[in-house]
C-alpha cells in the first residue's frame, strides 16, 4: 500500500507531498521502498530526503542499488551522504563495494576521515577493530558536570552515542560515566566523583563475536575498544553487535546446512555462485561417503548369507545421524551463547550418554516389536535393539565431542553439523551393526 501510495506520487509528480511522506518514514522503509521502485526512480527519491535521512539511507540499502545510487550522484551529492555517515558505517559499505567505486567514495571524504577509514579498513576481518565507531564522546577526570553537558550539547550531534561516555588521561582509559549520572548530579561536581571504574572493555584484535556477546552479556549500550597500551581508539555499540550476532548466526545456518557463508542476500546472488557456495562441501561429503561403501562391500559376504540385514541399514544410519544431529546443534547453540565451554566437556557427555540409553530403549523396544510383528524373528529383532542402544550412544556422544573439540581448537563448531555429522555416523554404524550382527549370528 505505502509503495502504491508513492508510486502515484511520483507519478503526478507531487513531489513536496512526497517529501512530507518521506520524512515520516524510517530509513530502513525507505531503503526496502527503494529496492521496490524502478531504478530511474531510486535517484529522486533519494534527492527528496533530508541529509540525515539520506545518510541513514544508505547504510540500510543492499549492495546493488548503493552501487548504482553512488554512479548517479554528483560529487557533492556523495560528499554530502558521506559527511552525515558514521564512520563504522561507512566503513561497512566499502567492504561490500568494487574497488572502482570504493575509490570514488574515498574522493568525497576529507583527508582526516579517509586516515580514519583506512586505519579501520587494516584490522583483521571479524576483529572488534573492524566494527568499532571512533566517534565517541570522553572527558577529562577534572572536568566539572557542567562543562561535561555542555561538550555533550557541542559534539554529540556527530557522535554515534551520549548515552555512555568515557574518561580518559593522556588518551588511556580510566573510568565511564553514564549520561543520567550526569544528569543527575550537581553542575559543581568533578567528573572524577561520579565515573566508575569498573570498566568492561575489548582490545582492537578480539573476535568481534566475542564483543558482541558481552555487550548482550551485560546489557550495555556499548563497550569501549582499547589498543595494548589500554588506551580508548573506539566503542561497539549496541546496534552494531546485534548485526554482528546476525552475521555470525546466518554464518554457522549456512556451515551447519553444508554451504559455504555468503554475505549477499538470496536474490542477490547468482546461480553460478550459489552453485560455487554449496559444490565444495557436497564434493567433500560425497567422497567421504565412499568409505561407507568399502565397509559394505567389505561385509558383503554377511549381507549375502542374511539378505534382511541389508533393508534395516537405512534406518539404522537415519537414526544414528539424526541422534548426532540432535546434540550437536544443543551444543553449537550452548557455545553461541556462552552456556557450555570446553571444560564442560565430561559433564556434557556423562549427561548424553544417559539421555543416549533412555532414547536407545524406548527405540529399540519400538524396533523390536516392529521386526517380531513382520518378520516374527525374536533374535533380530534383539540384535536390532541392542544395535539401535549403540548406535544412539555412540551418535550422542560424538555429537556432543566434536563441536566442543572444534571450538577448543579455534575452528567454527558449526563446522561440526548435520552433513559432516551425518556423514562420520553413517561408517560407524555400519561398523556397530555388522561387528554385533556377526557375533550374534556368527556369520
Amino acid at each position: 500500500m505505502e509503495l502504491e501510495k508513492i508510486l502515484k506520487m511520483l507519478e503526478e509528480r507531487e513531489f513536496k507531498e512526497l517529501k512530507e511522506e518521506l520524512s515520516g518514514m524510517y530509513p530502513v522503509d525507505i531503503a526496502a521502498l527503494l529496492e521496490e521502485v524502478d531504478k530511474r526512480q531510486i535517484v529522486l527519491i533519494f534527492r527528496l530526503l533530508a541529509k540525515e535521512e539520506a545518510a541513514e539511507t544508505f547504510t540500510y540499502m543492499d549492495s546493488d542499488t548503493r552501487e548504482f545510487l553512488i554512479n548517479a550522484l554528483t560529487d557533492s551529492e556523495l560528499e554530502e551522504v558521506m559527511d552525515e555517515m558514521y564512520l563504522d558505517d561507512t566503513v561497512d559499505v566499502l567492504e561490500e563495494l568494487p574497488a572502482n567505486v570504493v575509490d570514488r567514495l574515498l574522493m568525497a571524504t576529507d583527508e582526516e576521515t579517509r586516515a580514519q577509514i583506512n586505519t579501520l579498513l587494516r584490522y583483521p576481518e571479524d576483529s572488534a577493530g573492524s566494527v568499532m565507531n571512533v566517534d565517541y564522546i570522553s572527558f577529562r577526570k577534572e572536568m566539572t558536570v557542567e562543562e561535561a553537558i555542555l561538550k555533550i550539547r557541542q559534539v554529540g550531534i556527530n557522535r554515534e552515542t551520549i548515552y555512555t561516555c568515557y574518561v580518559t588521561e593522556q588518551r588511556k582509559l580510566i573510568g565511564w560515566v553514564d549520561i543520567k549520572d550526569l544528569l543527575t548530579s550537581s553542575e559543581s561536581k568533578r567528573i572524577e566523583e561520579i565515573m566508575d571504574t569498573n570498566i568492561l572493555y575489548a582490545h582492537t584484535h578480539d573476535d568481534q563475536e566475542d564483543v558482541a556477546t558481552m555487550i548482550k552479556k551485560y546489557g550495555l549500550v556499548a563497550i569501549p575498544i582499547v589498543d595494548y597500551e589500554m588506551c580508548i581508539v573506539g566503542i561497539v555499540t549496541v546496534d552494531d553487535a546485534m548485526l554482528v550476532l546476525q552475521d555470525e548466526a546466518t554464518e554457522d545456518i549456512s556451515m551447519m546446512a553444508g554451504v559455504s557463508p555468503n554475505d549477499e542476500s538470496y536474490f542477490g546472488t547468482s546461480v553460478w555462485q550459489h552453485a560455487a557456495h554449496r559444490i565444495p562441501w557436497l564434493l567433500f561429503l560425497m567422497l567421504s561417503a565412499t568409505v561407507s561403501g568399502m565397509l559394505l562391500a567389505y561385509y558383503e559376504k554377511s549381507m549375502a548369507a542374511m539378505p534382511i540385514l541389508i533393508t534395516l541399514i537405512p534406518m539404522l544410519m537415519g537414526t544414528g545421524g539424526n541422534c548426532g544431529s540432535q546434540s550437536s546443534t544443543l551444543m553449537i547453540r550452548g557455545l553461541a551463547v556462552g552456556e557450555i565451554r570446553f571444560k564442560d566437556i565430561f559433564k556434557v557427555i556423562f549427561k548424553e550418554i544417559r539421555i543416549a540409553l533412555i532414547v536407545g530403549v524406548v527405540l529399540s523396544v519400538a524396533n523390536a516389536i516392529r521386526i517380531y510383528v513382520m518378520y516374527h524373528d525374536i533374535k533380530l529383532g534383539s540384535v536390532i535393539g541392542i544395535t539401535i542402544i549403540a548406535i544412539v550412544c555412540m551418535a550422542k556422544v560424538v555429537g556432543c565431542t566434536l563441536p566442543l573439540v572444534a571450538k577448543r581448537l579455534g575452528l567454527d563448531p558449526a563446522l561440526m553439523a548435520t552433513p559432516l555429522i551425518s556423514t562420520l555416523l553413517d561408517t560407524g554404524t555400519i561398523l556397530v551393526y555388522f561387528a554385533i550382527v556377526t557375533v550374534m549370528f556368527d556369520i
